[in-house]
């Protein structure tokens, strides 16, 4: 049996690799990555590598095999078509007989239109009768702690988000999670909703960052379409910009307000502040 994480060059799936490799030996863990030289420090430490793409399902002849544990971390190739690259993934992961699929998903509360694509593949996996486990990830500190260059240069953290509340933890928590799935029992047909243990909002966020960095900071509350407009302004491609407005706006609804204490209690500790995320970042 062996635990197979895919994305594991990204953000997320390189921290749940870090996470396996101190619970279970590197030779049980396989890294399934599009490049092998991104992932030459992890086949250092013994870990397997599986090269293999979402667009293309020949290449996953053969990574998975019977009692495996998978984890699928959702692609970010939003034009691509992720329901079907996921189902690239589904349909090997069935064909081996792998003994669990989780999945890295949105809140159940989230109607924007990101949710979309998390919804067409958690169907899939239920219709496809595989032992699943459905991690409903929150937003993470980083979204907004890994941006702090413009807030810092203009005073002002800028959201369409109104008085909304947020419920966001670290990408290391989220992680720890999917390690926890991965090496523990009982998960099997289990649907987890994931967030932080304390929901804050962007006007409390701004006095955080104000009081780290003892400059003045200020929450400026935007319409959606104005925001939209900052962001591709910034570079963003539209349709991405237009993703995470639809987010903001969910937000200002209260969608991403997760309550049920599910992520601090799979982890076995409290979940991490945005403060402790925010100092993280200031220190580079």
């Amino acid at each position: 049996m062996s635990i197979v994480v895919t994305g594991a060059t990204g953000h997320l799936g390189r921290l749940v690799v870090e996470g396996l490799l101190e619970k279970v030996p590197a030779d049980q863990v396989v890294a399934v990555v599009r490049s092998k030289e991104k992932a030459a420090d992890l086949a250092a430490r013994g870990v397997r590598l599986a090269v293999a793409d979402y667009n293309a399902p020949e290449t996953f002849d053969g990574v998975f095999s019977a009692g495996d544990r998978v984890l699928l971390v959702s692609g970010n190739e939003f034009a691509k078509g992720r329901v079907a690259q996921h189902k690239v993934v589904l349909a090997a992961a069935k064909a081996a007989g792998v003994a669990l699929l989780a999945y890295t998903s949105a809140p159940g509360t989230l109607t924007a239109a990101l949710a979309d694509d998390h919804r067409g593949t958690e169907a899939a996996i239920l219709e496809s009768g595989v032992a699943y486990t459905l991690l409903r990830n929150g937003w993470y500190n980083e979204n907004y702690t890994e941006n702090l260059a413009p807030v810092l240069e203009h005073g002002a953290v800028v959201q369409a988000a109104g008085e909304g509340r947020i419920s966001t933890a670290s990408r290391a928590d989220y992680a720890a999670a999917a390690v926890a799935v991965l090496t523990g029992e009982g998960h099997e047909n289990k649907t987890y909703e994931l967030g932080g243990d304390t929901a804050f909002g962007f006007a409390e966020y701004a006095a955080a960052v104000a009081q780290a960095t003892g400059k003045e900071i200020v929450y400026n509350a935007v319409p959606a379409e104005t925001f939209q407009g900052i962001l591709t302004g910034a570079g963003l491609p539209a349709p991405f910009a237009a993703i995470l407005a639809g987010v903001d706006e969910s937000i200002e609804k209260g969608e991403l307000i997760v309550e049920t204490g599910d992520l601090s209690r799979l982890i076995g500790r409290p979940t991490t502040p945005i403060t402790e995320s925010i100092a993280a970042a200031l220190k580079g």
